[in-house]
Formats: structure tokens, sequence, C-alpha cells
């Protein structure tokens, strides 16, 4: 038996050496020479997987530990009886904490108070739920958008997008890339729907690169009909546009979900899939050793004289600061690559205790829902 593995999925080595001959490479360096003998792929998205890849090989099940799929060319799989999955929400809590540093981080940039703004939210599934959830416990109020769910599940609760548009002051995208359908969403922001965004709006991307037309984007910016814009994914990554990566307000090199937790989910929801398939007795195996971050896993903040906001911001922020991320990216665009591969270890609110001094016991619901230990020091 032989599995094939992108080399910078984290926590796999040795788990499956035990079953199976295991060959772990670079995404891009997973050729068709490689995989013709193979029984399994595990990989990424920079590894695209279709007929010029598997065309002849043995390849039984390919398990993406990422939540995007549009580098698998799924049809062409099921009709060659190839069994493929992802990984639904296994960094939903990562870009949940990516976004909730950016928000905190643009409001002390901009002097926003987050509790009189919108944000909109469009896709809400695993990620997009998570988004609004900490967007409401900033104080926000939220939008969805979701046209899928609102068809399965009923209108109420959600908005169209043009609503989200007139409404919101941050618009927000949390969809899956595809072409075809009522619901496609390459360029779902594209010169016209940019063109229809307000100077004084925001608009995220954390979801796929050609969710927005950068080229559009980069105009609008210049031409200040846009507030400012957030982007972690790109079109053509990772060669990315220079000109518009000066203009944003916060740039960073596709990690949004790279916490190592939610690296650890995707690694194990990978495993457990290849082991269904093959019959490897490791369906129930989870990763493990998630190592510590460079800050403290424990810490404390001194509430009194500070307002809710602040201490929710400077929480945050201690397990997760947008701008160096940012800082990396802009001092060397060429590096995106390696920035992505060689990530330092990111840890989820879940993994902090947080001792509040002198904080009130609203405030520390709130930071218990937003995922950390909190015990309170009067």
């Amino acid at each position: 038996m032989k599995i094939v593995c992108d080399d910078k999925i984290p926590f796999l080595r040795g788990v499956l050496e035990p079953f199976a001959e295991v060959v772990y490479l670079p995404g891009k360096q997973t050729t068709a020479e490689v995989v013709r003998d193979a029984d399994a792929i595990i990989t990424r998205t920079r590894t695209k997987c279709d007929a010029a890849l598997l065309a002849g090989s043995s390849v039984k099940v390919i398990a993406t530990a990422t939540i995007g799929f549009d580098h698998i060319d799924t049809a062409w799989c099921e009709s060659h009886g190839i069994r493929w999955e992802n990984a639904p929400g296994c960094n939903s809590w990562s870009v949940k904490q990516y976004i909730a540093s950016v928000l905190v981080s643009l409001s002390r940039r901009h002097g926003l108070d987050l509790s009189g703004m919108t944000l909109g939210v469009v896709g809400v599934g695993n990620v997009g739920s998570k988004v609004a959830e900490v967007a409401s416990l900033l104080g926000m109020k939220v939008l969805l958008n979701d046209p899928p769910r609102a068809r399965a599940e009923g209108p109420q609760g959600f908005v169209s997008l043009d609503e989200l548009m007139e409404r919101a002051d941050i618009v927000t995208l949390h969809v899956p890339l595809t072409k075809a359908g009522e619901d496609a969403t390459w360029h779902l922001f594209d010169a016209a729907r940019i063109g229809r965004l307000r100077r004084d709006q925001f608009l995220f991307n954390s979801s796929r690169g050609p969710v927005v037309d950068n080229a559009a984007l980069r105009e609008a910016l210049k031409a200040g009909t846009l507030r400012g814009a957030v982007l972690d994914v790109w079109e053509g990554e990772p060669e990315i546009d220079r000109e518009l990566l000066g203009l944003l307000e916060y740039a960073t090199p596709h990690i949004a979900g790279y916490s190592a937790d939610g690296k650890a989910n995707g690694t194990t929801m990978s495993v457990r899939t290849v082991a269904r398939v093959l019959g490897l007795p490791l369906t129930d195996w989870t990763a493990s050793g998630v190592p510590a971050p460079a800050q403290p896993l424990s810490f404390c903040i001194d509430a009194p004289g500070k307002t809710t906001a602040q201490v929710l911001a400077e929480a945050i922020l201690h397990t997760y600061d947008v701008q160096r991320d940012t800082d990396a990216l802009r001092a060397d665009p060429g590096l995106f690559e390696k920035l992505r591969g060689d990530y330092p270890v990111r840890r989820e609110p879940t993994a902090f205790s947080l001792q509040l001094k002198g904080g009130t016991a609203a405030q520390a619901d709130t930071l218990s829902r937003i995922g950390f230990k909190v015990t309170i020091n009067q």
C-alpha cells in the first residue's frame, strides 16, 4: 500500500508508516508519475487533483486537509471511482480568530466603534457562522447572506446580497469557489459589484482568491471609492498583485485558517478518511502534540479603567495580531509560499487561560464565549 502526502501537513509523520509506504513531497512536486501506483493522496490546495494527475493511477481516495476543494476535479474523480473528501469546518475557529483580530485592529486604527457597526457575512457555513458569532460578541449587528441555505431553510434570518451591501459597514466573504450554477462565486465581487460599494465600507476576503476580482479591487482602492479592504486570499497565488498589496488595510499569505489547532483538525479528518476507505485501524485517530505558541498560554488583563471593547481587543490580540503577518508579507511578497509553509505556531483562544483582574462577570462571560478559559480576580 502506498500513500502520497503533502510534506507541509503537520502531525502526520509516523502515523501511516506502520501500514503503508508513505511518500512526503511538496504539493507542486506531486506528479502523475509519483501517484501512479499510490492508493491514497493526502493533500492541500497546491496540488491539482484532476485527470492529468490521476488518469491511469491506482488512487482510490483523496483527502484534502482543507475546507476548500476547488483543487479537486470532483466530477472526474467520482466518474472514475475515486473517493474524495475535504475537511469541512476544520479551521473555522481559526478564521473566526483571524477576523476577530482584523476587526479589533481596524477599530483601533480608524477609531471605529464596532458596537455601532454592521457586519455583512456572505456565506454562512461552518466558517461564516462562527464569524457572525464573534462579531455579535464584539457588539456588532450582523446580516447573513447565504442563498443555498435560504432556499433550504426558508428566508427568515437571511438577506439578499443587494440588501447586505446596502446596509453593512463591512462585508466579509466566506464562500466556496464555484464557477457554474446560480450560486457561482467566481468573481462574485467583480468590477460592477465592487463599484457599488461605498466610500465608507470595507471588504474582507478570506475565502478563495478569485471570489474577488483583484484588479477591480485595486482600481477601486486607488480611486477611493471604497474605504478599505483586507485580503488573505489572492488571485494568482503565490504571485500576487504587489500594487494591491500596498493598498490594503491588512494583507496576509492565505493563513487565516492556519492555527495549529485548525491544522490538527484537518490532519485528523484526512487520516480518518483514508483509514475508512483503505481499511486501516485509524478511524478514531486524533492528532496530538499541538505545540505551544511564542506567547504565554496563561496571561492576565487588568480591566479597571478599560472599556469592554478594550478588554476584548487586548485578549484577542494576545492570541493573534494580524499586523505581524501583514508586515511579513509586505517585507517580501516573493516569500508568499515560504510564509505559508513555515508559518509560526498560532493557537486559538480555546488554548488560552486568562485571569481578568477587576473585570465584570459580563466581560468574563463574553471572553468565555469567544473561547478563553477565564477566571476573575478582584
